[in-house]
């Protein structure tokens, strides 16, 4: 899918890169699979939590099936789609009991396959979707369950992939798009194949207006702000945050601080991505 450059006829423009539409089989979404996405903002009970974000274009959230629960029926693929909510394509398909839903189309998936999903052994097949126990070593799949039945949590982004390394008496062992390898359980489902669309991360903005309509609004240095705004603030001219360490707007420790806190998930890393 090729990258669509535009010529540098204004500075915005300059540098700007797009997807081009060319794989897409339909402009509008199933009207029965979409619903309002309401915005909030950034905010939560009218706080604002996480900064930079508001406006943006308007859009319909596409209900997509990370589940793939519906086994042993065969669906085919009806149309390739866009959806602004994520960076790949989604795909809707059709179940020979007539029900549609969207998932997640992986590289290579094109409108006439026909796809499984199913708890015991099937063909390995770009789209099919099975346990990680009947997956052999070496495949790469994409949309895995951390529990089962919970519906995929990993590799659900264009381009991202994690490899079955092997399989250890109830877990099955992961390489992930990180590096990190981990431990799933056996029983959790993946989808075969790789998530569409890897050219994505070749994608350049170009404009500032650009990141405006995905929601994302300005972020402003801490060092050009005063004092009474940000630790690193104050100074004549381009001055230095004037600490040993650097700091959030609120006085916490940032930037190469450890967040992560200890979690249960912890016993199944066995190793780490640096």
């Amino acid at each position: 899918m090729p990258v669509r450059i535009y010529k540098p006829i204004t500075p915005g423009r300059r540098r700007a890169s797009v997807i081009s539409n060319e794989d897409l089989t339909k402009k509008k979404p199933e009207r029965s699979l979409i619903k309002i996405l309401k915005k909030k903002a950034g905010r939560s009970g009218g706080r604002i939590t996480v900064r930079h974000r508001g406006g943006g274009a308007k859009r319909y959230y596409r209900i997509i099936d990370f589940k793939r629960n519906k086994f042993d029926i065969p669906a085919k693929v009806e149309t390739i789609e866009y959806d602004p909510n994520r960076t790949c394509r989604i795909a809707l398909v059709k179940y020979e009991d007539g029900e549609k839903r969207y998932i997640l189309a992986p590289d290579g998936l094109k409108v006439g396959d026909e796809i499984l999903s199913s708890r015991e052994k099937i063909k390995i097949k770009i789209g099919n979707c099975l346990p990680l126990e009947h997956i052999p070593v070496g495949i790469f799949v994409h949309n895995i369950e951390i529990s089962p039945g919970k519906g995929g949590q990993i590799a659900r982004s264009a381009g991202s992939w994690v490899q079955v390394q092997g399989i250890e008496g109830k877990y099955a062992q992961l390489k992930m798009p990180s590096k990190e390898i981990r431990l799933v359980f056996k029983k959790c489902l993946a989808t075969i194949g790789q998530v569409g669309l890897p050219e994505h991360r070749t994608i350049k903005i170009g404009k500032a207006g650009r990141k405006r309509w995905m929601g994302i609004k300005p972020t402003v240095r801490g060092k050009a702000m005063t004092p009474k705004d940000h630790p690193h603030g104050g100074g004549e001219g381009e001055s230095p945050i004037g600490l040993v360490h650097p700091k959030t707007k609120w006085g916490k420790p940032a930037l190469g601080v450890k967040t992560r806190k200890k979690k249960w998930s912890d016993r199944l890393i066995i190793k780490r991505r640096k």
